[in-house]
């Protein structure tokens, strides 16, 4: 008996009878997927979330979702003919990703929004409303590839190592992936894809990346804190790691793990780095550059995209990366009760902060294993 021809999404039917969800930020690369679905005859509904302020966002650039994004991706589906609409997640937004940053940074920690924005928002409650549409799937532009492996659909990093994403979707579950598709995955290069935008004739074709998270104009983290928490920036010491005061600072959360420039203690020998933050106490702590390399990582709210399960005992040689800047390095992965793990570096990294996620990869292929978050543990 023959198999069934499946069509580009995976699915035994026609595009025509395939609905498929396109999550649209307004930008290149999300324009692009749903244009190209089009074309080939899916039966796309393009959504686009409102996640802030309207008004305030119509004069920003360089982030997603603001006002004129939300024109942008409307005036791609009127190009290509199919339906939009734009849902007001504003409250959901600032429950699940801003107040959780707000209250990182002031715990000392240095969170990424983008993630959680990826697993509350978007690949939650956004996915939810795709299966209320019938949808048959959701597509976004990620950079990241969906493969079907022997046990099920498996999350790659993208052809394109400069583009590659994996980092911020490392907590997309297995039940997830299997809904999702990420159609840019594959190409070689962002020029491919604004390539494509051309053929299309998107009036996209040609709009910047987004380079900030979309609720912090000109990366400025610290005002936007203040804003959401007043009186966050209060002043305190910098000590060194005897306890030394040196100086004083303007505030814990304008300062981050390995910063150096910008203590306002000069004069020193030593370069000196910032290798903790205590905001009970409300000190910066500084020391040594070998004070910031760090061999054991300990992680909690593990997500694991692996073929079979975590155990406890189990030594598992894992790829990691402890920073989306960063190559993947090699690693030991030790799972433990309740959801906690602990990852020892091969080669000590610099800079590992609570906060910041440590994505596992398969060492031998392009296969994400999941990931967890980095916290002080023990």
């Amino acid at each position: 008996m023959m198999s069934p021809v499946l069509n580009s999404l995976g699915f035994a039917k026609p595009p025509s009878e395939t609905r498929v969800v396109v999550a649209m930020s307004g930008g290149v690369d999300s324009s692009v997927v749903a244009a190209q679905l089009a074309e080939e005859g899916y039966d796309v509904v393009g959504v686009t979330l409102q996640l802030y302020d309207h008004g305030a966002a119509l004069a920003k650039k360089g982030a997603c979702c603001a006002g004129r994004d939300i024109h942008d991706a409307r005036r791609v589906a009127e190009r290509m003919g199919f339906p939009h609409y734009v849902l007001d997640y504003e409250n959901t937004f600032r429950d699940a990703v801003i107040d959780e940053f707000a209250e990182s940074y002031l715990a000392g920690a240095t969170p990424v929004p983008c993630i959680r924005c990826n697993e509350r928002v978007k690949f939650r409650d956004l996915l939810e409303t795709a299966k209320d549409l019938d949808a048959d799937c959701m597509a976004t532009g990620h950079y990241i590839q969906r493969k079907t492996g022997a046990a099920g659909p498996e999350l790659h990093c993208a052809a394109d190592p400069v583009r590659d994403q994996s980092y911020f979707l490392f907590s997309t579950t297995a039940e997830q992936l299997s809904y999702l598709r990420f159609p840019l995955g594959h190409l070689p290069t962002k020029d491919a894809t604004r390539a494509l935008a051309v053929k299309y004739g998107l009036p996209v074709a040609d709009k910047p990346d987004s380079q900030d998270i979309c609720f912090v104009p000109n990366g400025d983290y610290a005002a936007v804190i203040e804003k959401l928490r007043p009186g966050a920036a209060d002043p305190g010491e910098i000590v060194d790691m005897e306890g030394t005061v040196l100086g004083t600072h303007r505030g814990v959360i304008h300062y981050t793990i390995g910063q150096r420039r910008g203590l306002g203690i000069g004069g020193l020998s030593t370069p000196l780095y910032v290798v903790k933050l205590d905001p009970e106490t409300r000190q910066v702590v500084v020391g040594p550059k070998d004070a910031l390399s760090t061999r054991i990582v300990p992680i909690r709210e593990i997500n694991w995209l692996g073929d079979t399960p975590l155990e406890p005992g189990q030594n598992l040689e894992i790829a990691v990366k402890v920073r989306s800047t960063r190559p993947p390095r090699e690693a030991v992965l030790r799972p433990l009760e309740n959801g906690l793990a602990e990852v020892e570096l091969i080669a000590p990294e610099e800079g590992v902060s609570p906060g910041q996620a440590c994505v596992f990869y398969d060492p031998a292929s392009s296969r994400v294993l999941g990931g967890g978050w980095i916290w002080r543990g023990y």
